[in-house]
């Protein structure tokens, strides 16, 4: 795992020319580090923590000066990572942000891994493992749902609700461990195992666990593939639903040849949409190669748009040659060109017209509603996990209660049920990151981007 006994630095905004950017450093020496290559070296080493400090970055070998910047310096203890740190405001000249990288990296400093930034803060006890997460999450975020939740887990509110599902569990091992200590006749008061706290707590986690199909639908967004014959109307709707001209539309069949792809938001739920090229028969390598790919993402897709030409006569037909992709859940029928030709009465299909906008309210609509099945509509808006390894140890804490409820009611020893209720604690604590394995730290921070 990441070594914490030196000093690093990274580029923490985009590697893109900017009005300003900024290079972080940290680490047990990054106060005295920075100020080698720094025109005020005193005022830097003075400095009082959590104050900025105006001057230039400037090469020690030469005296020459690479930028104008302002130094943000933070003590041991305090800062993101609670280490010593300092972080440059610079100009975002792409040759000037290379000779700073490199005048740190010539100067002592080393250049930091993904995620390492967020690493040492919570070694150092800044953040629990679930608000590490959360801050690539909220990085990664994709809508201003997506970027409110992830808020929330860093702001800790998964982080302290793990700890009362924890607590509770705490309160029964408790009532177990007193029951196999000391004879019934010394205990006093009440000693029925506490089977209605057990299951409340059971009942939460799996309330808990069941969020994440809502954290991964606005976190991570959904597949929407549009799919039809050519000549059916896929372009147009693609330009339609993003509200602009992105695909190519032609009354030529096999224009689209190979897939497009946008992103767009609907009802807070980040969709990536495809166009892809018409379903059909075809001696063209090139098209019959954008038809194979078309074929992959509709295997990819969480819903597909399958388009039918209303102003065709063999519409009809069309449909009932699809008839097994109509037939799937995921699958909207979309009777397209309603203008030129009626949808089928004995179908269930929504009628759009790409041309006129007619009857887009209803599908999109109707693609929320799709998108949204599954998603609990009683959990706490404000408290939502996005994390798979949050979902599977949540799962895990159940299962284990659940184990140790049966056995209880079997009548077996308690010392047996007391082994699923640490499993349980085990399982919370390792959201948290009171217990972990290296193993998964390093593939949680590898995930992150440089300078995080």
């Amino acid at each position: 795992m990441m070594n914490t006994d030196d000093t690093i630095y990274a580029l923490a905004t985009a590697w893109a020319e900017s009005a300003l950017a900024i290079v972080r450093t940290s680490g047990p020496h990054a106060i005295s580090l920075c100020s080698r290559c720094f025109s005020r070296p005193k005022a830097l080493i003075d400095a009082p923590s959590a104050s900025l400090v105006h001057g230039y970055i400037v090469d020690p070998a030469t005296s020459v000066r690479i930028d104008e910047v302002v130094a943000a310096v933070y003590r041991d203890g305090h800062g993101y990572t609670g280490e010593e740190a300092v972080e440059f405001t610079c100009h975002g000249s792409l040759p000037g942000l290379k000779r700073i990288l490199d005048l740190f990296g010539a100067n002592g400093l080393r250049a930091a891994e993904p995620g390492e930034f967020t690493f040492r803060a919570f070694v150092h006890g800044r953040l629990d493992l679930t608000q590490a997460e959360a801050v690539q999450e909220l990085v990664a975020a994709r809508s201003a749902a997506s970027q409110s939740l992830a808020l929330s887990r860093l702001d800790g509110a998964l982080r302290r609700r793990i700890e009362e599902l924890k607590q509770s569990t705490l309160d029964i091992v408790s009532f177990v461990e007193v029951q196999l200590d000391y004879a019934e006749d010394e205990i006093g008061g009440d000693t029925m195992f506490p089977r209605d706290s057990l299951r409340k707590t059971i009942a939460a986690l799996d309330a808990l666990a069941a969020t994440w199909t809502a954290g991964r639908l606005y976190g991570q967004g959904a597949r929407v593939v549009l799919a039809g014959a050519t000549n059916a109307g896929k372009s147009s709707l693609f330009n339609l639903l993003l509200k602009e001209e992105r695909a190519i539309v032609s009354d030529r069949h096999g224009t689209t040849r190979d897939f497009l792809e946008a992103w767009i938001q609907l009802e807070g739920i980040p969709i990536r949409l495809y166009d892809t090229a018409g379903l059909r028969d075809s001696d063209d390598s090139i098209e019959a190669e954008g038809i194979r790919r078309t074929e992959q993402l509709l295997d990819q897709a969480d819903i597909v748009l399958l388009l039918l030409d209303g102003s065709r006569q063999d519409a009809r037909q069309t449909l009932q040659s699809n008839i097994a992709l109509a037939g799937e859940r995921r699958t909207i029928v979309v009777w397209n060109k309603s203008d030129l030709g009626r949808p089928p009465a004995d179908q269930e299909v929504i009628a759009v017209s790409s041309r006129t906008g007619e009857g887009m309210d209803r599908l999109t609509a109707e693609l929320a509603r799709r998108l949204k099945e599954g998603v609990s509509a009683g959990a706490d808006d404000r408290l939502v996990i996005e994390s798979e390894r949050q979902r599977d140890g949540l799962a895990r804490a159940a299962q284990a209660l659940r184990r140790a409820d049966e056995l209880e009611d079997q009548g077996l020893p308690l010392d047996i049920v007391a082994v699923e209720l640490n499993e349980a604690l085990q399982a919370l604590g390792e959201l948290t990151g009171e217990v972990t394995e290296a193993d998964v730290l390093e593939r949680i921070f590898s995930g992150f981007c440089v300078g995080k």
